[in-house]
């Protein structure tokens, strides 16, 4: 594959809908574009100034395949780099593909996923960090989601690894430079300012890291778990939250035997709600099935909201000694995992039965899914798990897993330059761990790459962007 010839691809859904918008880039773009596009008023598209919008037909041969608006882009400033043609036209899937099938025949080839962005990036439009928020913001589906989507695609992350790459270099320049005179035994690299900055960079890195969690549960929603006995109302709680009659219904125990989930966002951020098979002992092979796969959801949650049947407490069917070990058991098993305690069919019990229940649990929380009481106090709770303080302030936060890769090797090899400083070591053996960390910072920005890395990265986005 060259970068330098013409590609051709739809840049908007593909299907019918009222508007569709073909795009063509490359140094041969305009000329491509002149030779299908007929200007209504006799204007030459070659001739025409950048950011211009023009109407007319586009003709294969004397056949009329369309009235299209088509607009210009002149290199540099587009968002591939290169000489740009956006043909706007109506949004028939035959005319989409009569209009891209006379581009291929005009001598331009079908572009490859990410390759116009892959094009902006080659050429300096932007960094690869950048790049892959593209991405990101594409498949954004909740507010925060798409903050950091936009965060990150204004360089907000790249500008500050840059910076303290740009910084780290000058300092491994000077190291570099004494040992060229390391015969002088000159010392150019003032150590203690290094020592300043190596501390710096320790800092920046282990809070970028750290932001990691946060960043990957913001981007990608928080799976919830709703698990309890059999007929507690697991299934009548996941149709309140997401205000939809999403899972079957009713009073016969066991109903659910499979596993179902759907998202809503709640203050912008995804969660992700999973209806699992009422947890107890059983013949039923299939039910079984539904309960191991209950544990299996569990494993993969975040946070597990813990369903009773409040009136079945009271009655004394359950007791609290025996609830508290069921909560107890969850708790062990799932150490790191946020528990919320609910109790459900709070509409059949009195204001008195309520405060006796809360006195008998910690932080147990009531709700009736049937009626909606005390479903959005849960939400509310469920919000307060997610730690948006980050976000709020405009902080860099990380949500790409390469990036986080790269930062933990990052600052690996300046823990190693700064045992190095204790250890009292020569510029030599420092500089083999600074240009490693260099490398790492490389890697996020795209100073460093190569075509696999490329390739993997660019494979993800889809065909058009």
């Amino acid at each position: 594959m060259t970068h330098h010839d013409t590609i051709v691809a739809l840049a908007t859904p593909s299907g019918a809908g009222a508007i569709a918008v073909i795009r063509l880039s490359g140094e041969d773009a305009i000329n491509i574009a002149s030779k299908i596009f007929h200007s209504i008023s006799g204007k030459n598209l070659a001739k025409q100034k950048t950011h211009t919008v023009h109407l007319g037909h586009i003709k294969d041969g004397n056949r009329i395949l369309d009235e299209v608006l088509a607009t210009v882009f002149k290199n540099p400033n587009s968002y591939t780099g290169e000489d740009t043609i956006e043909f706007s036209c109506h949004g028939s899937s035959f005319i989409q593909q009569e209009i891209i099938q006379l581009c291929l025949r005009k001598n331009a080839r079908m572009a490859t996923p990410g390759e116009f962005t892959l094009r902006s990036f080659l050429n300096g439009k932007m960094d690869l960090s950048q790049a892959e928020a593209v991405a990101d913001l594409i498949s954004s589906d909740s507010e925060a989601s798409h903050q950091l989507a936009i965060q990150q695609m204004r360089g907000g992350f790249s500008s500050e690894i840059a910076a303290l790459r740009e910084e780290l270099l000058n300092f491994a320049s000077l190291i570099e430079l004494e040992l060229d005179f390391a015969e002088e035994d000159v010392a150019f690299a003032n150590r203690d300012d290094f020592q300043k900055l190596i501390t710096k960079i320790s800092f920046v890195l282990k809070r970028l890291i750290d932001s990691f969690a946060t960043g990957n549960v913001l981007k990608n929603g928080i799976p919830v778990a709703i698990v309890g006995e059999p007929n507690v109302g697991k299934s009548t709680l996941l149709n309140a939250l997401l205000n939809e009659q999403r899972a079957i219904v009713s009073d016969i125990a066991g109903t659910t035997r499979d596993t179902i989930e759907d998202e809503i966002s709640i203050g912008g951020i995804s969660f992700r709600f999973i209806d699992t098979a009422g947890i107890r002992e059983t013949t039923d092979t299939i039910e079984g099935l539904g309960i191991k796969k209950t544990f299996e959801k569990i494993d993969q949650a975040q946070v597990v909201v813990f369903l009773i049947n409040s009136s079945r407490l009271l009655s004394g069917e359950v007791t609290v000694a025996n609830l508290q070990i069921e909560i107890g058991k969850i708790k062990n098993k799932y150490p790191q995992k946020a528990l919320i305690v609910v109790g459900n069919k709070a509409d059949i019990i009195t204001g008195k039965e309520k405060t006796h229940l809360k006195d008998s649990i910690d932080s147990l929380q009531l709700i009736a899914a049937k009626t909606g009481e005390g479903v959005e106090d849960l939400k509310t709770s469920l919000l307060e798990f997610v730690n948006t303080g980050a976000l709020k302030n405009n902080q860099t936060i990380v949500t790409n897993t390469r990036h986080y890769d790269a930062l933990l090797k990052a600052l690996e090899e300046i823990t190693r330059v700064q045992e190095g400083i204790d250890a009292g070591l020569s510029g030599d053996l420092m500089a083999i761990d600074i240009r490693q960390a260099l490398y790492y910072f490389g890697e996020i920005t795209g100073e460093i790459t190569n075509d696999d890395l490329l390739g993997n990265i660019f494979a993800n986005f889809c065909i058009g962007k």
